[in-house]
């Protein structure tokens, strides 16, 4: 159970910070990095829900569920893959990557394909999800660039996770375009 009575304790004040092990790194720390991004994808996320709350409340279920994930993806993060605590160290799971391919499916499922790439924009909920793509996807490169060091450990499902995540952002933002009708798509060299 976490409790927070105290939003400052100064431990940050010398530029480091704990991993969940209590191992004080450098707040510029790759692993610290990879988990600070995935926790600015949550922040977008949120912005997006703004969008389809009232608007999609089943993709705002699937955001919700998203929202919390994210900070799961965080919990794995901060203990390196091999590390092992009393409390036994919250991971991403198989089961969690499969709900998104059956949500990416879903929506995908009512959506034209695509005959031309898609500029992100459109609807305010779609321009937000093209935005948690491509931080998505950030988080994603740096994870993966932590986990090709010998001695930083990465959960090879927390990877495949934000691998999937940001195709789901892609399929999200045509179906918050009502359904990709309202999609802005690419005219290959339009401005020549």
């Amino acid at each position: 159970m976490v409790v927070l009575n105290k939003i400052y304790t100064r431990g940050g004040d010398d530029g480091t910070t704990a991993l969940g092990t209590g191992d004080r790194v450098k707040k510029f720390d790759l692993r610290v990095e990879a988990y600070g991004t995935s926790d600015e994808t949550n922040a977008v996320v949120g912005l997006a829900r703004l969008h389809t709350r009232a608007d999609n409340p089943d993709l705002d279920a699937m955001l919700a569920r998203i929202q919390n994930d994210l900070l799961d993806v965080g919990a794995d993060l901060c203990f390196p893959a091999e590390t092992k605590d009393e409390r036994g160290n919250l991971r991403i799971s198989a089961d969690q990557v499969a709900r998104l391919e059956a949500e990416i499916d879903l929506m995908n499922g009512e959506l034209e394909p695509l005959r031309s790439f898609v500029l992100p924009g459109g609807s305010a909920a779609a321009s937000y999800l093209h935005l948690a793509r491509t931080v998505c996807r950030r988080a994603e490169r740096l994870m993966v660039e932590l986990a090709s060091k010998p001695d930083e450990p990465v959960s090879e499902e927390v990877i495949r996770y934000m691998n999937r995540l940001s195709d789901f952002f892609f399929v999200a933002a045509r179906y918050a375009n009502n359904k990709g009708a309202d999609d802005v798509l690419w005219v290959q060299g339009q401005n020549r």
